[in-house]
C-alpha cells in the first residue's frame, strides 16, 4: 500500500513538472490559417509549406539549439473575430512564442492588435493587403508574404505602356481594394478608366463584365481588363462574353495551379507572379520541389512556397538568437535580416518588416503537358527594381 502510494505521488510529481520542462525544451509556434472556409486551398498549402520548411531548415531535426519546434494549428475559417480569439488563445493558453498566418487579409487586420497586446511576434503569411504593413502595422508584425504594392508594381511593369487603357476587376474587401489602389499608384503611362468591385463570393460575373466592356469598348489603343481575385468564383468566365470582338484583353497576376487552368485559354497573356515552381533556380527551391513531389506527387504551389519562406525566416531568426524566444531579441534580430527562401534571398525591411523579394514578369504558354497555363519567365523583377512604398508612418 505504502509503495503504491509512493509511486502515485511520483507520477503526480512528474505530471506537475512536465509542462514546465516541456515549455523550456520547446519552442511553440502557432499557425492560425484557413483550414476550412473560402480560402481553404491557400491555407492547406501554407501549412504544408511551413512544415516542409521547418524540416528543411532544421536539417530534419525539427529543433533549434536543442529546443523542439512544436506547431499548434488553429482554423480561423476565414472569420476575423475567430482569428482574433484563436491568436489570443495561442499566445496566452498555448504559450506560443510566435505565430504565423493567416490566409485572409480581413482576418490578418483583426489579428494585428492581438500581437501588440500580447507583445509577441506575428509573421504574416500569406495575407496581402498593404495596410497590414501599412497604417494598421505595429512592431510585432513581420511579413514574408508579398504585399499589394509588390503585386501591383510588378504587374505594372508588365502592363504600364503608353496607349494602354485599363479597367480593373477586384473583390470588394481589403485584398481587392488595397490591390487596385496600389496598382493605380504604380501605373504611370497607361490610363485606368474604370474600377469594378464585386462581392468576394460572386459566381455570376455578367453584370460586372458588361460595365467593364461598356467602359472599354470605344477606347482607342490596347484595352486590358486587369483582374485581382482570390478564392472561389472564376472571373475569367468574362472571356465568354466575346471580349475579342472589342479587342479587349485580360491580364492578371499569378495564382494557384487549379485557378491557372483557366489561363490556358489566354496564351500570350502577360502579368507578374509571386511564385511558380518552374521559375526560381536555387537550392532551396530545388529542395522544396523535390520534397513536394516525393510527398504529394505534385509540384509545390503558390502558397506552399510562402509557408516554406515563413519557416526559413523563423529558423534563421532562432538560430541567430540561439533559440531565445524573447520578443525584443527576436524583433531586433529580424529587423533587416536576410534569409534564404524558394524565391531566393528575402530581407525584412527595417522600417515596416515587409520582406523585400523578387517578383516574376511572365507570359502564358499553353503547354499540353500541363493542366494549367504555364507562366514562362520574361524577366525576374528584383526587389531593387521595385520602389515599394513605406506606408506605416513609423
Amino acid at each position: 500500500m505504502h509503495r503504491r502510494h509512493l509511486i502515485a505521488c511520483a507520477a503526480l510529481a512528474a505530471v506537475a513538472t512536465a509542462p514546465a520542462w516541456a515549455q523550456s525544451g520547446e519552442i511553440r509556434i502557432a499557425h492560425v490559417y484557413s483550414k476550412t472556409g473560402p480560402l481553404e486551398a491557400y491555407g492547406k498549402q501554407t501549412q504544408a509549406g511551413l512544415m516542409m520548411g521547418l524540416e528543411y531548415a532544421t536539417g530534419g531535426t525539427m529543433a533549434v539549439n536543442g529546443k523542439k519546434l512544436v506547431v499548434i494549428e488553429k482554423d480561423d475559417q476565414g472569420k476575423p473575430d475567430l482569428g482574433k480569439s484563436l491568436l489570443a488563445a495561442a499566445y496566452s493558453d498555448d504559450k506560443a512564442a510566435l505565430a504565423v498566418g493567416p490566409s485572409s487579409s480581413g482576418v490578418a487586420l483583426a489579428m494585428l492588435p492581438v500581437a501588440e497586446e500580447y507583445k509577441k511576434v506575428l509573421i504574416v503569411e500569406p495575407a496581402v493587403a498593404d495596410s497590414i504593413t501599412g497604417d494598421k502595422w505595429n512592431k510585432y508584425i513581420f511579413r514574408t508574404g508579398r504585399n499589394s504594392s509588390q503585386d501591383a508594381i510588378s504587374n505594372a511593369v508588365a502592363l504600364d505602356k503608353p496607349g494602354t487603357v485599363i479597367a480593373t476587376l477586384a473583390q470588394d474587401y481589403a485584398f481587392g481594394r488595397d490591390g487596385v489602389k496600389a496598382f493605380k499608384d504604380a501605373v504611370k503611362k497607361a490610363k485606368i478608366v474604370h474600377e469594378e468591385y464585386l462581392p468576394a463570393n460572386t459566381t455570376d460575373f455578367t453584370a460586372g463584365a458588361q460595365r467593364l466592356i461598356d467602359k472599354l469598348k470605344d477606347q482607342p489603343g490596347r484595352k486590358v481588363i486587369w483582374i485581382i481575385w482570390a478564392g472561389a468564383g472564376n472571373p475569367f468566365k468574362i472571356a465568354d462574353l466575346d471580349l475579342k470582338r472589342y479587342n479587349i484583353e485580360i491580364a492578371t497576376g499569378g495564382n494557384i495551379l487549379p485557378a491557372m487552368a483557366s489561363y490556358k485559354q489566354f496564351p500570350g497573356m502577360e502579368g507578374a507572379t509571386y511564385y511558380y515552381f518552374g521559375i526560381p533556380k536555387n537550392p532551396v527551391n530545388d529542395a522544396l520541389v523535390s520534397m513536394h513531389y516525393k510527398e504529394y506527387k505534385t509540384p509545390p504551389d503558390f502558397f506552399t512556397a510562402g509557408g516554406f519562406s515563413a519557416a526559413m525566416a523563423i529558423v534563421t531568426a532562432l538560430k541567430k538568437t540561439g533559440g531565445d524566444t524573447n520578443t525584443n531579441k527576436l524583433i531586433s534580430t529580424m529587423e533587416g535580416m536576410s534569409f534564404d527562401t524558394p524565391k531566393g534571398t528575402m530581407t525584412f525591411r527595417k522600417e515596416d518588416h515587409q520582406a523585400m523579394q523578387s517578383m516574376y514578369h511572365f507570359k502564358i504558354k499553353n503547354d499540353p503537358a500541363f493542366a494549367w497555363g504555364v507562366p514562362e519567365l520574361v524577366h525576374e523583377i528584383k526587389a531593387s527594381e521595385m520602389d515599394i512604398p513605406i506606408k506605416n508612418k513609423r
